[in-house]
């Protein structure tokens, strides 16, 4: 099989984005070279999506329905949630494990 067949496209939702933007912008009133890490990290890990996605594990939640989401840790304290579906990873927020985000869900 060859490398090609097994990428994967990330398609980056706007509010995961926003996310991601207001996170770094916080971080930033503190920590300039943090937030900048944040960011850069983040686009490593997208990309690494695009080949097994699956690596990472599953979002287990009783409000979502069983393996839908999976999870991927940025920086120590903020979750990349996205799911796959076919070839397509969608990133679909950037939360911060401090803050409640069961809203979310």
């Amino acid at each position: 099989m060859s490398n090609e067949s097994r990428i994967y496209t990330v398609v980056i939702s706007e509010e995961a984005a926003q996310m991601l933007v207001y996170h770094a912008r916080f971080l930033a009133q503190v920590n300039e070279a943090a937030a900048l890490r944040l960011i850069e990290t983040f686009q490593e890990k997208v990309k690494s999506l695009e080949q097994f996605p699956e690596r990472n594990p599953v979002l287990i939640d009783p409000l979502i329905a069983k393996g839908k989401y999976r999870k991927l840790l940025l920086e120590k304290r903020y979750l990349l949630i996205y799911q796959t579906r076919d070839r397509v990873v969608y990133v679909d927020a950037v939360v911060d494990t401090r803050q409640d985000y069961c809203w979310l869900l």
